[in-house]
């Protein structure tokens, strides 16, 4: 297929989960992706769980890149963080402002993702590879499409070195909101986020919470295959597929894939592209 390739993995909480991950990475390792990344709790909930992955994925010989986020930080902690992640030899790090825990009072010395990057810049230079956010269909929280733009463009400047979208499955969006960066000045690399639908009301709570649309159309089919998981399965494949091809076609730079810790779906998708 020639198009870079890169995957997303949680934190297992459990030890069955951390052996599940490990073959789920060994069968996606065969697309030799570019690098994998791992996220991050809420203030950082998850954080020996997100280390631990990483230096799993360093230790296989790929690419490990962290969440790092920035809500309730201090300065201190981000520059003792930083440290840590180049001892470990990460060179890539996926650059967060973060959610909030529930009852966490402040957001600490950093407000936005952009003051993150520049800090992060200041202190290491041209050290890691930074990506950001970005959000084709505007970030849940922002107060209109052009602030969620200009916060966009404020981490650019600040230093991002490419960016991954939030999962679409308009690709209108997101050729809307690359051009959009670009009259601004923000060219960067914005690779698009592709999430597998492996089941409807995942995809579908998922996609509520995160500020994601589900066309109507697909919405409305998902629904109606009720409890036909292979039907379902099927369906999102074709879907899936059908809007990687179109981002390819459109030369995108990357395929990011949100993989929720499963390979077969994935697998498949890129499969279909090879074909």
């Amino acid at each position: 297929m020639g198009l870079p390739l890169s995957f997303e993995f949680f934190p297992p909480k459990t030890p069955e989960g951390v052996e599940k991950l490990r073959l789920v990475r060994q069968d996606l390792y065969a697309l030799r992706p570019e690098f994998c990344s791992v996220t991050y709790g809420a203030g950082g909930s998850t954080q020996d769980g997100t280390l631990q992955t990483v230096q799993a994925i360093l230790d296989e010989g790929q690419q490990g890149a962290s969440h790092f986020t920035c809500v309730g930080a201090s300065r201190d902690s981000v520059r003792e963080k930083l440290a840590q992640f180049k001892a470990m030899g990460v060179r890539r790090l996926v650059a967060l402002r973060g959610d909030l825990p529930s009852g966490y009072g402040s957001m600490g010395e950093f407000r936005y993702a952009a003051d993150l990057v520049a800090f992060i810049r200041e202190e290491t230079g041209d050290h890691f590879h930074l990506e950001v956010a970005a959000y084709p269909e505007m970030h849940p929280q922002a107060r209109s499409p052009e602030a969620d733009l200009q916060a966009y463009v404020a981490k650019v400047k600040a230093g991002a070195s490419s960016a991954i979208t939030q999962f679409f499955f308009n690709s209108d969006a997101y050729f809307r909101f690359v051009d959009d960066a670009h009259g601004l000045g923000a060219d960067v690399p914005v690779v698009p986020g592709i999430m597998p639908i492996i089941n409807s009301s995942g995809i579908l709570r998922f996609a509520d919470s995160c500020g994601a649309e589900v066309p109507r159309w697909i919405r409305l089919r998902l629904q109606a295959f009720g409890d036909d998981t292979a039907s379902i399965k099927s369906f999102g494949l074709d879907v899936v597929t059908d809007l990687c091809d179109q981002l390819r076609h459109a030369g995108v730079p990357a395929l990011h894939f949100y993989t929720m810790n499963q390979s077969t779906a994935t697998l498949e998708i890129v499969r279909r592209l090879h074909n």
